[in-house]
């Protein structure tokens, strides 16, 4: 792109004498002043839909550089305002004490360009929180156990009242007769040597008490929920 620059200056000639041959304004001079009207307009932007060339650059203090973050008018805008912007969409996006994840291991702060950031929760999940609930009700709080589960517990049970039965009775005496008490069977040899008792009276209704002794079970990743693995990270800068 070029400027326009006069080579002959008519009013020169004007203050000439009468008679000088230098007043006199040639057709080579009218000429080169065309030639170089053509190449100045033929070399500069059109007004509309222009294309630029080279490494078109904005004065310091145009609209383009002023401008504020979200206008969306139809100003120019420079490098420096385009990346400003962009810097204070991410910054908004993720503040300080944002937590940022991904599964690849490369720092966000290398990643989006700005902020200090530190890994964050490893070998953990994330819960939401709860104000009701002592647990969760602050943020950064933590708890639970990656450790396998031993789950113990005990059991007391009892039999119910209810237990008739009989017990079998053998036994023998010499010159023994007769009724030997209540609820015995007996049986005589023909020398009244002997008795034979079959069985006592069914009556012997009774009660247990059983007491289970401690149970547990245990195995690897009893306390773990279904996971995936990932990287976080928190801004603290």
């Amino acid at each position: 792109m070029s400027n326009y620059t006069q080579s002959t200056n008519f009013a020169t000639k004007d203050a000439l004498s009468s008679g000088d041959p230098l007043k006199i304004v040639k057709g080579t001079e009218i000429n080169t002043e065309f030639v170089n009207i053509s190449v100045a307009i033929a070399t500069k932007a059109d007004l509309a839909s222009p294309t630029f060339s080279g490494t078109p650059s904005l004065p310091t203090g145009t609209t383009g550089v002023t401008q504020s973050a979200g206008n969306n008018s139809t100003a120019l805008s420079t490098t420096a305002y385009t990346d400003a912007a962009i810097t204070a969409v991410k910054a908004a996006l993720f503040p300080v004490g944002a937590i940022y994840t991904a599964v690849v291991s490369t720092n966000p702060g290398t990643l989006l360009g700005f902020g200090t950031w530190t890994a964050f929760g490893a070998g953990r999940v994330m819960v939401g929180f709860n104000a009701s609930n002592a647990l969760f009700d602050t943020a950064e709080e933590t708890g639970g156990s990656a450790d396998s589960a031993t789950i113990s517990h005990t059991h007391t049970a009892s039999t119910g009242s209810s237990g008739t039965h009989t017990h079998p009775l053998n036994g023998g005496s010499t010159g023994v007769q007769g009724q030997i008490g209540a609820g015995f069977g007996y049986g005589a040899s023909n020398d009244n040597t002997s008795v034979r008792v079959t069985d006592t009276d069914a009556g012997g209704n009774h009660t247990h008490t059983v007491t289970v002794d401690a149970a547990g079970s245990s195995g690897t990743n009893a306390n773990y929920q279904p996971y995936i693995t990932v990287y976080m990270w928190k801004r603290t800068v």
